[in-house]
């Protein structure tokens, strides 16, 4: 059973690690579930792989909201 973990755990190692590579970090967030399905409606509307993406939009739009 600690086998099991311990690749889990590499494995989750080495992903943090492809993200850094790239210049990215992940983090957790709690959110409320309305904001959540928000997130994946944008998503689904913009065709975006993931809700990852679908955040990143939004800051963006905030940002140059901000800017302007």
């Amino acid at each position: 059973m600690q086998a099991i973990a311990d690749t889990s755990l590499d494995k989750y190692r080495a992903y943090r690690r492809r993200l850094a590579a790239h210049g990215m970090q992940q983090f957790i967030a709690a959110l409320p579930c309305e904001t959540v399905a928000m997130i994946d409606e944008i998503k689904q509307r913009q065709g975006l792989r993931s809700r990852s993406q679908a955040l990143l939009q939004l800051i963006e739009q905030g940002r140059e909201a901000t800017q302007q």
